[in-house]
């Protein structure tokens, strides 16, 4: 199912399976019978794969206009092989905290596993996402984070970082700290970052000048 121009959500059919995880981690995907791996972190939240037997990953598709060779346009009803989860990135287990998510891009998938995790639990501390696309269209799970803002569970701050988007009246510019102070819960929230190396490298600078302690900055680079 395409969830931007880019980028392609893949449902996995699990009901027959049990797969325990964590929410920020990954799996190894791959053709049935292919040798090839590659690494995609798992969108869905441990509770909604438990819910429904379905687990979704968010796959990048190429500029070029075709697919990545690997699994990014295989059919409704194609096998695949499935490894792990593996990974260690996600929110601290036991910690009652802010939580400020920063996702750049395909980023967000692990964020929104986490994200959708924590709301399950009721927990009453602010959520913060902070999420940048190249354009307005390219924002995978807008709706659905457009939604929960609007009931007010999270607060999100969309920017576009190109110019050709027609229409878009909301944030423009990367991720600067300007925007990360205006986004901050506070100095004492864990920060989650994933994205391309630069947003990742950045972001965490500017939050460690923010006042952001460094065990506090929990990163994953695309």
């Amino acid at each position: 199912m395409p969830a931007t121009p880019r980028t392609r959500i893949i449902s996995l059919d699990l009901t027959q399976e049990q797969l325990a995880f964590t929410a920020g981690q990954a799996v190894m995907l791959g053709l049935h019978g292919s040798p090839l791996r590659k690494p995609y972190s798992i969108a869905s939240a441990p509770w909604e794969v438990m819910k429904t037997g379905w687990l979704q990953v968010l796959a990048q598709v190429e500029d070029g206009g075709g697919p990545d060779p690997h699994l990014e346009l295989a059919a409704p009803g194609t096998m695949l092989d499935l490894e792990g989860p593996f990974g260690t990135f996600g929110v601290p287990a036991g910690v009652d905290a802010a939580l400020l998510f920063v996702a750049g891009g395909t980023g967000i998938a692990p964020l929104r596993s986490m994200l959708m995790e924590r709301l399950a639990r009721a927990a009453r501390d602010p959520i913060v996402l902070v999420y940048s696309a190249r354009s307005s269209d390219e924002f995978a799970f807008r709706t659905e984070l457009a939604a929960l803002a609007a009931a007010q569970r999270l607060t999100v701050h969309f920017t576009v970082t190109r110019g050709d988007s027609p229409g878009w009246t909301g944030r423009r510019g990367r991720i600067d700290q300007h925007l990360l102070r205006q986004a901050l819960p506070s100095a004492d929230a864990i920060c989650l970052v994933c994205g391309p190396p630069k947003l990742v490298s950045e972001t965490t600078e500017a939050l460690r000048q923010l006042g952001v302690a460094e065990e506090r900055i929990l990163i994953e680079r695309f």
